[in-house]
């Protein structure tokens, strides 16, 4: 595995086996008051992230409440591998590159990063994903208003458009609600309140952090100390339901999960240069997993075994689907232009 570090202007290489001669805490004062706040190491997985990785990094280096930068390269082109073994951060912010270990998954990926990782808080945010600056203050201020351990916060997921994003406010997973989530039943809910929808951002948004369910893993905040505490991310989930199973870990040991809309990302959104079906059925797998762990009784066990079956086609078309209205009303948009 090849570490690169970069402090200073300078570039390191380490292998697997070897060590830094130096490796202290890194020193910082924030940029936007003299009040410090806790070290915080930003964490990013990437997986043939594109153009949109640049950005995050550019708006995380932005944010003078980042110490630490991470980033767990799971593959990428030579191009990019290249720029990022050249990416340069300021004294104040530590950068280290970890790559050479494959594609191991984003919870594997992530929790690589924490190994790594010297900040007494985990900022961890998808590669496609602009942080707001300002945003690592209001996740602390929501860190350390809870009294609760482990405590985990999800901040406001943003569309390029504006709106907001699903998936950063979530109601707790369970096989009635995913089926009628990814069935599209949800429409009846406001004549049949069983039929509530899994994701929640047409709710009346809160104007300050309150508990949620469930938060996204695509931007989401949590001390070093509770990370480790709760082994951090599952990794027998490899790509999604990493963050709902984690919220759910958190509540089970008496923790508590927090959303504030006071810290945000802009959130593009299926960056990476895979295929919509190695996504969706990565889904499917994960959905059945949690599933088979969390489910009790005779029909929540048959319907965990079935899980796979039932939601790998119906995630795939719905996402196909999905992408081609996109598309659609990307090309009516520049018709129009």
């Amino acid at each position: 595995m090849e570490r690169c570090l970069l402090g200073r202007h300078r570039l390191h290489r380490v292998d697997h086996s070897g060590h830094l001669e130096t490796k202290s805490r890194p020193r910082r004062k924030n940029c936007v008051t003299e009040t410090t706040l806790p070290t915080v190491s930003a964490i990013v997985v990437t997986f043939r992230s594109g153009p949109a990785l640049k950005e995050c990094l550019y708006a995380l280096l932005a944010d003078g409440d980042v110490s630490e930068i991470i980033v767990v390269n799971n593959g990428t082109t030579d191009a990019d591998l290249d720029w990022l073994r050249n990416f340069k951060t300021p004294d104040r912010c530590r950068y280290e590159l970890v790559s050479g270990h494959g594609n191991i998954g984003f919870a594997a990926g992530v929790n690589l990063g924490a190994r790594h990782a010297m900040g007494e808080r985990l900022l961890i945010i998808n590669p496609d994903a602009v942080l707001r600056i300002g945003s690592v203050r209001k996740l602390e201020e929501a860190l350390s208003a809870s009294t609760s351990h482990p405590c985990l916060v999800g901040g406001k997921l943003i569309y390029p458009s504006g709106d907001e994003q699903r998936g950063a406010r979530r109601e707790l997973l369970t096989p009635w609600r995913a089926f009628v989530t990814f069935t599209g039943l949800y429409t009846l809910e406001s004549m049949y309140p069983n039929f509530r929808n899994l994701h929640r951002e047409h709710d009346e948004e809160p104007e300050s952090p309150v508990p949620m369910p469930v938060i996204s893993g695509a931007l989401c905040y949590i001390s070093t100390t509770d990370y480790t505490a709760i082994s951090g991310f599952d990794e027998g989930y490899f790509l999604h339901v990493e963050d709902i199973d984690i919220c759910r870990r958190v509540a089970e040991a008496g923790g508590k999960v927090i959303y504030t809309p006071l810290a945000s990302a802009m959130h593009y959104g299926s960056t990476s240069k895979v295929s919509v079906s190695f996504v969706e059925w990565n889904k499917a797998k994960g959905l059945a997993r949690y599933f088979r762990i969390n489910s009790k009784g005779l029909i929540g066990r048959t319907f965990a075994r079935a899980s796979l079956l039932f939601f790998a086609p119906l995630l795939i078309g719905r996402s196909l689907a999905i992408r081609g209205v996109q598309h659609t009303r990307q090309a009516i948009r520049e018709l129009g232009d």
